[in-house]
């Protein structure tokens, strides 16, 4: 195999990596996102808590693996993304300990001052993970002032421009709209009945977003369509992406949640894709000059490096899968709590 279709494959794999992480810790977020307006009281606190407490961690495994094949196929794009959002990441890696953490220590001393700290503590870990998340995608699609070495030359104020804070509130919508529709599967009870009005009003938040993020898209960023042109099936994800979303009420009402569930499922896969679709074959746009962006032929590794690596991903991939869908087969159904539940 050539090394520029090996350097095309692993776009495409770090674009399944994103997608799988997108989806499962996506839910993990969003729960954390609705933890202090929906549960209205301790226990259902924990029950909330609980419905993601087996899996979270092993759900973050895709965002582990996703930056370290970023790093061996793709190095010089890691280093530029690494210098362009250091203390984005660094504020990133700070939301998602402290959301570990309060999960954790919750429930070690029977306070309701320490607990409604906590519960904060979750909640703000969260959602600024979801909204860092949503900024650094909107900056990809517009694009980061690099020089020739392909390093960051601009300021933390200039990746907080309007879209990219547009996108990251759409992320923070999305996910707990997702967060919200994993939880009412997961409940039962009046605690799902409550949810059900949450599910309506987050995803008629997440709809203004969506529709206002696609609009700011067409309109400021012409070139986010440019491989339509290539490659005219890329209208089918458009497609796919607002049937989806229009899938998720229509479910609720006729009282599908797991339909409605996979629906949400299938707009953060397709958002994804798009993403991907509006990058390629940058990693790294240059807003300042299009010659200096990043691209995945000129920051791939090289063909021996990549072909290994594709060995190991498709020995190890079918382990990973099978591990995950045997931890929640194995955590299926509605939370009971008990002695050992946080």
């Amino acid at each position: 195999m050539d090394w520029a279709t090996l350097a095309v494959i692993w776009f495409g794999l770090e674009g399944v990596l994103l997608m799988g992480y997108a989806i499962l810790d996506g839910f993990d977020l969003g729960v954390g996102i609705l933890h202090p307006f929906v549960p209205r009281n301790d226990r259902e606190r924990r029950i909330a808590i609980n419905s993601i407490g087996p899996v979270w961690d092993g759900n973050e495994v895709w965002l582990v693996t996703f930056g370290g094949a970023l790093f061996a196929a793709f190095p010089e794009a890691y280093a530029t993304v690494f210098s362009g959002f250091y203390l984005a990441f660094m504020l990133l890696l700070a939301a998602l300990i402290a959301r570990a953490v309060s999960m954790e220590f919750r429930s070690k001393v029977a306070s309701e001052r320490w607990r409604g700290f906590w519960d904060w503590t979750f909640f703000g870990g969260s959602a600024a993970a979801a909204l860092l998340f949503g900024v650094a995608v909107g900056n990809a699609m517009i694009g980061l002032p690099l020089d020739q070495s392909g390093n960051f030359t601009g300021t933390l104020l200039d990746q907080l421009a309007p879209y990219p804070i547009l996108v990251g509130l759409m992320t923070v919508a999305m996910l707990a709209m997702h967060g919200g529709l994993y939880l009412y599967l997961k409940t039962e009870g009046e605690f799902q009945e409550r949810l059900r009005d949450w599910l309506w009003r987050s995803w008629g938040v997440f709809l203004v977003f969506y529709m206002l993020t696609t609009m700011y898209t067409l309109a400021l960023i012409p070139r986010a369509t440019a491989n339509f042109e290539r490659w005219p099936w890329a209208a089918l994800v458009v497609v796919a992406s607002v049937l989806a979303v229009a899938n998720i009420p229509r479910s609720l009402h006729w009282g599908q949640p797991w339909r409605a569930f996979l629906s949400s499922c299938a707009v953060i896969a397709t958002m994804v894709m798009l993403f991907g679709l509006a990058l390629f074959p940058n990693l790294v746009t240059a807003s300042n000059d299009p010659a200096l962006s990043v691209t995945i032929f000129t920051a791939a590794s090289s063909a021996k490096t990549l072909t290994i690596m594709l060995i190991i991903a498709g020995i190890g991939m079918p382990f990973v899968l099978a591990y995950t869908g045997i931890i929640y087969w194995a955590f299926r159904g509605k939370v009971k709590l008990d002695d050992h539940s946080y």
